[in-house]
């Protein structure tokens, strides 16, 4: 089989295909049995992949593969190109197009079940989805979704996004522990003790504590749940947002409130691209439920009063 791009049709799906599987796996006989080919198909196709494009996506230079800079920034945008050929050709689509929604934890927060029922009721035509993908962007580079919640500032290249409302921070502290009995913490009362961060999805870096003053230990998670799991075990404390404690309760776990903590902003990230045609009515329904939580609308002026 000859693997070389021809002429007219440069570069084939069974390319990208090739190299998302190696990205995958690091590993190129791994990657041939996830595709069913063998490995000298995969590397010849890698190969012609990376003379098309006249850079190295792979180093090969050591024992293990890893991705050159060059490597990371294109899978993102090969997963991309792959995620919407195979959505094009999925029939049971083909009369809905579903808005996919990612979020990495906690969702909209107070606001997804309103979210979500009033999109049923005012675009039932159009599925909304909401995906929870333990991805710093929630799949958004990958284009897995079409929009992402997201927390904290977001510095992946191509995407948009705006911020939807702030939250507050708490402290997560284990439920039989001493500090889960006090009113309210400050960031130095986590400090003597481990902390734990959730690397991939969360928000919280020992950043968040002055340069004098940082946690004398972390442990590192990869998601919600492992975070979650950590601190119910009394392997540490941590830090996050106010609907965690609404929308992640565990019985091991107390959240109280953090005095000195700054907030976390939510936002509604999509691709700097064309995209889903729905996605303009989520961004203005996400705003109106916003706006009718009486907790976020500005205090009524009295008659004569000057604005506040």
């Amino acid at each position: 089989m000859n693997e070389e791009p021809s002429p007219g049709r440069p570069v084939e799906l069974r390319h990208l295909r090739a190299f998302l599987a190696v990205a995958d796996e690091l590993n190129i006989t791994r990657a041939a049995a996830r595709l069913r080919l063998t490995q000298p198909a995969v590397s010849r196709t890698l190969a012609a992949l990376e003379r098309h494009l006249g850079v190295r996506l792979v180093d090969r230079s050591t024992h293990h593969l890893a991705l050159t800079a060059d490597g990371v920034a294109f899978r993102d945008k090969a997963a991309t190109a792959v995620a919407a050929f195979d959505e094009a050709l999925d029939s049971g689509r083909l009369r809905t197009w579903p808005l996919r929604l990612g979020h990495a934890w906690s969702a909209f927060g107070p606001y997804t079940t309103p979210l979500l029922r009033t999109w049923q009721e005012r675009f039932p035509g159009t599925p909304l989805e909401l995906l929870r993908i333990d991805d710093r962007t929630a799949g958004l580079t990958r284009g897995e979704v079409d929009a992402a919640l997201l927390r904290g500032p977001v510095d992946a290249p191509g995407l948009v996004a705006e911020v939807l409302f702030t939250e507050v921070r708490v402290a997560a502290v284990t439920a039989d522990g001493p500090l889960a009995a006090r009113p309210s913490l400050e960031l130095a009362d986590l400090a003597d003790g481990p902390v734990v961060l959730n690397t991939v999805s969360g928000t919280t870096t020992v950043d968040l504590w002055p340069p004098g003053a940082r946690p004398a230990a972390t442990l590192t998670v990869g998601n919600t749940d492992d975070w979650l799991t950590a601190i119910a075990a009394g392997r540490g404390s941590g830090v996050s947002t106010a609907s965690t404690a609404e929308l992640h309760p565990h019985a091991g776990v107390a959240y109280v409130p953090l005095d000195d903590a700054p907030g976390v902003p939510v936002l509604l990230a999509r691709r700097d691209a064309p995209g889903h045609p729905k996605l303009p009515q989520l961004v203005s329904l996400a705003r109106e439920i916003i706006a009718r939580d009486p907790a976020r609308r500005p205090p009524e002026r009295a008659p004569g009063e000057p604005p506040r």
